[in-house]
Order: C-alpha cells, then structure tokens, then sequence
C-alpha cells in the first residue's frame, strides 16, 4: 500500500549531523522540514567524531554546545603534537567565543541534534529508505518516494529535496550531481576504543614509515573516560588491519607512533577495530532545480583531518540560509549556497588531500602547521556569520 503525505517545504534525506542541523535550522527559521532517516536515530556510525573549533563555535551558537558538554563529553583544553621525537603540548585558547574542543560520541552527539531539529518543529521519519525522486514535468525534483522496512511505499512531496546521506549518497545519484574534483585517496583509517586509563588531552602523533611515508596516528577523549585511538597511513598497509585484528591494529598503530601504541596496550580495549579504506576527496555539484546536497554527499574529504562533522555543520547553515531566502522569495535558485560552500572549503580541502598523500615528516609536519593556522582562519569566519538561528 503507498501513502502521500502533505506537501513540506524541504524533505531532508538522512538525518544524522549534516542532515539533522539542516532540518533544525530550517525549523527554526519556520520552514515545514521533513527528515527521511533508514536507521534508528540515535545510533552509531562510522566516524572518529573529534569536531574541529570551527564545529565547537557552530555548536555554540546554535545552543547546542551546553547540551553536548552536559551529556558527558570532555571538554579538551590541551592538545599534544608529536613529530618523529619532538613533541609539544599546547593549550586550547579562547578564540572565536569557545576555549576548548569536543569529540563526542556520534550516537549521543547525533540525538542531541535530532531533538534539536524536532524541537524546531521538523517532522522525524526513521526507518524510511528514500529510493526515487518525484519529478514536476519540467524535470524539476518536487519530492522523494520511499520505503518502509515492512515494504510501505511513501510519497514525501517537497519544494526543495535535500540530501545529507553520506558519501554514498543515493540522492546525489538520483539527482544527476556531477563529481567536479576528484583526487586519488590511497589511504586508510581505522580505530578502536580505548578506557582504563587517563586521557586528558587531544593527541597528535606523525611519525616516518619504513616505505618512507608518514604515518598520522591520534587520541580523542571522548565520554565515559574513553578514548577514540585511530591511526592513518596509506593502504597497502592495512591488510591484517581490515579483518578487525586488534593486534593487527596496534602493530600498524606501533609503527607511527611506538610510545601511543604502548600507553593504549596498557589500558583496555573496549571495542572492535573499524574503519575504512580508500574514502574518496571528492567535491560534487552541490544544487540543481529542487534540490541540494549537504555534509558529504556534497563534498568529502579523507579523515586524517577530522573535519567531517565541521564541514557538515558549516555547509549546513550555509545551505539553510540559502534555502530560507529561496523559499521567501529573496533569490531564484540555491546557486549562491554553492558558492559559498566552494569558497568555504577551498583551503582547508587542498590541505586534506596534501595530507592524503602521506608526504615526508617534514613536509607533513608543515601541512598541520598550515591546517591549524586555516582552522583558527575558519572559526573566526564562522564566528562572524550576520544571522545566527539559536533555540
């Protein structure tokens, strides 16, 4: 059987941060939003989950920041850099209006931003699958169809069809949005859980592979006294890695960083291995007539930066702006939200894929230098926005 429900003002495919935010914004600028998620929110996803101060000021001025600290995640005021044998412990200073950095759990981090867009007035869909697009005759999207998991067929009319699910995105696909830039992505990612034990501060660790690359490795305190221990280096490296061998991963994590892989042996695993390999750095077309893409269905970035959840918070403020002054009549598509998306991450994504590369200690030693100097750039820049949309 397939129902049709009321025509929104924006349908919003996928619902966890970039997804979530969008429709939380748009709520609060008191827009019809509703939000087609396929899994059970709040749950776990695949993610590192530190948020650059870019994310943190985002937070904050949505009235969020307080929700996220009152749920258990630290707030970091110190960070360590490690290359080879130097090493530098730094505080987090006030900039931007926060003093510290988070890496919350996504599950919790995740609920805190559907509740938020709920609050907001936006309609939540769990359990929904969006599988097709609902055209106007002059080809414009008007909407999504989707499916149930008993096999319900819905019809979600809207003026605008945002996606915001992932990577993969089935609505960039749907849409027809081009892949402007691509660059190769020789690369991996995983990381594990780690408690008993003290972690106090957000740590970085570079160190000189045998193949000659360098290899990232880090620490994100995160709640319950946890800790997200990750490391980054190029593929072929990982092939014991992938089958989720924890031994596999502390010898990988051992050969960036020896003093980091000894400190998490000593304390207690207390998750699997996960993670991922060869992630795109890819930026696609970001709107067309009726729709829009946000988070990574629009542009992703290898993880060794940890600027994912930046980047979706940004893009979506950016994107319910846009919208907001489209569905008022003040501009005549979304172009101008594709604009400033380019422009917004045109530095810090040219970092990213240098990184990516896994360039000599040197070299990559001066890429976090810059990336650091272009978060510091990013957070005031967000900091600055001319409207903020608070509870």
């Amino acid at each position: 059987m397939s129902e049709s429900e009321d025509e929104a003002d924006v349908v919003v495919v996928g619902g966890r941060s970039a997804g979530a935010a969008t429709a939380m914004l748009l709520g609060r600028l008191g827009h019809r939003v509703t939000v087609v998620e396929r899994s059970r929110i709040p749950s776990d996803t695949l993610s590192t989950h530190g948020i650059a101060r870019g994310g943190v000021v985002q937070l904050a001025r949505w009235g969020l920041l307080d929700r996220v600290l009152a749920s258990g995640a630290p707030c970091l005021r110190e960070v360590l850099f490690r290359a080879g044998d130097a090493e530098e412990v730094r505080t987090v200073r006030p900039r931007a209006g926060v003093d510290g950095l988070i890496a919350p759990r996504r599950h919790i981090l995740d609920g805190i931003l559907a509740e938020a867009a709920v609050g907001a007035g936006a309609r939540f869909r769990t359990g929904l699958t969006a599988h097709a697009l609902i055209r106007g005759g002059d080809g414009r999207v008007r909407g999504v169809r989707a499916r149930s998991t008993d096999g319900e067929q819905v019809s979600l009319p809207a003026r605008i069809v945002v996606g915001a699910d992932g990577v993969r995105s089935r609505m960039a696909v749907l849409c027809g949005s081009a892949v402007r830039e691509s660059y190769p992505a020789d690369n991996a990612t995983f990381y594990l859980y780690v408690g008993g034990t003290s972690w106090p501060r957000l740590e970085y660790h570079a160190g000189e592979l045998a193949s000659g690359h360098t290899g990232f490795a880090g620490v994100f305190p995160t709640h319950g006294g946890e800790a997200c221990v990750w490391v980054c280096c190029p593929a072929p490296m990982v092939a014991g890695v992938r089958g989720g061998a924890v031994e596999s991963f502390f010898r990988l994590l051992a050969s960036v960083s020896p003093s980091l892989a000894a400190r998490a042996r000593a304390g207690r695993v207390t998750s699997r291995v996960r993670g991922a390999v060869r992630l795109p750095n890819q930026i696609r077309r970001a709107t067309g007539p009726g729709w829009a893409l946000v988070g990574d269905a629009g542009c992703h970035r290898d993880p060794i930066t940890g600027h994912g959840i930046t980047d979706a918070f940004r893009d979506a403020e950016l994107l319910a702006g846009g919208i907001d002054a489209y569905l008022c009549g003040d501009v005549v598509d979304l172009s101008g939200y594709e604009t400033a998306r380019d422009a917004a991450l045109r530095e810090t994504f040219d970092i990213t894929c240098a990184m990516s590369r896994y360039p000599p200690l040197p070299e990559f030693a001066e890429l976090q230098l810059r990336l650091g100097r272009a978060l510091n750039t990013e957070a005031d820049h967000l900091a600055s926005l001319p409207w903020t949309v608070t509870a």
